[in-house]
């Protein structure tokens, strides 16, 4: 591949972290995508980004198709790929963008997977608060059922950015966007006993000083890997089965509000989805959450 088209990824890559403002796990999937229609353009014999054109883009839809990928994964490839070239067109580095008229395959729209509020009581059970690394797991799986915060997110956290008094957090979200997300008297407990108990002798595992809420078993900032590993360890001890994700706290989050009587602006700025539409979906979980909770209820359901 020649250094034309390297570099041309290394300048879209540094677009994305300084304009765009994007997590580096997002930017690992644009940087994977974009690598391998690179591998693409070398079986085909394309030499040069510019020469890449429409009837190349419809054979490597093809060729997504024929190793079965899903229509999302490929919607995400293509609308990476959208992005890449329409900024290289930005840039006067070519001339047209050979994916603008590629139509993306329609997704199946799924409902999100959440915990009912008995399941919640289940995984705040299997947490146990004897030990610095069990305080802080509590203290972790508090603050995400209380925010609805990304996994991302929370990892992110500083004790400058909590306020007991008030009872809120300071979130750094998407596109470097922040918002306060108020907590209730159980995750703020939880909160205030680790960091006056766990956190001080996890931060004794390290010499340097270090202001990130959530630290690892050596003293430094937990990753957002390390909490989802945290997360699914939590779900694993408790009762629960069948396929669990961390994400369904966040998606639990905004049903139990609803379910409950929060409207739906309210719902999305805690959130932070950008759209509306990000935030609709739960209606439709909520109304079968209604349904189920009503016909196991009722006693003439």
């Amino acid at each position: 591949m020649s250094e034309i088209v390297n570099n041309s990824l290394k300048l879209f890559i540094e677009y994305l972290q300084i304009e765009k403002h994007y997590s580096q796990y997002t930017i690992g999937h644009y940087e994977h995508d974009i690598e391998e229609f690179f591998m693409f353009m070398t079986e085909q014999s394309i030499n040069g980004i510019n020469d890449v054109q429409y009837s190349d883009v419809r054979i490597y839809l093809t060729k997504l198709f024929n190793n079965k990928l899903a229509r999302k994964s490929v919607a995400r490839k293509i609308s990476c790929l959208r992005s890449f070239f329409k900024f290289l067109v930005r840039e006067n580095i070519v001339k047209e963008n050979p994916f603008a008229l590629a139509s993306i395959p329609k997704t199946e729209k799924k409902l999100p997977e959440f915990f009912y509020e008995e399941e919640m009581q289940q995984l705040f059970a299997a947490c146990e608060s004897e030990t610095a690394l069990g305080q802080r797991n509590k203290a972790i799986l508090e603050l995400l059922y209380a925010t609805g915060m990304r996994v991302g997110e929370c990892s992110q956290i500083r004790l400058k950015d909590l306020d007991f008094h008030l009872g809120t957090v300071l979130v750094h979200g998407k596109g470097n966007k922040e918002r306060y997300i108020p907590f209730g008297s159980f995750a703020s407990d939880a909160l205030q006993y680790y960091i006056q108990n766990g956190r001080n002798w996890l931060l004794e595992k390290n010499s340097a000083s270090n202001d990130i809420l959530f630290l690892n078993a050596r003293g430094g900032g937990l990753t957002s890997r390390g909490i989802r590993l945290i997360l699914n360890k939590i779900i694993d001890q408790s009762a629960l089965s069948g396929k669990i994700h961390p994400h369904m706290l966040r998606h639990s989050f905004a049903t139990h509000l609803l379910a409950n009587g929060a409207d739906m602006r309210t719902v999305q700025e805690l959130l932070g989805h950008a759209f509306l539409s990000s935030t609709q979906v739960y209606t439709h979980v909520t109304n079968e959450y209604l349904r189920k909770t009503y016909m196991s209820a009722h006693p003439r359901a």
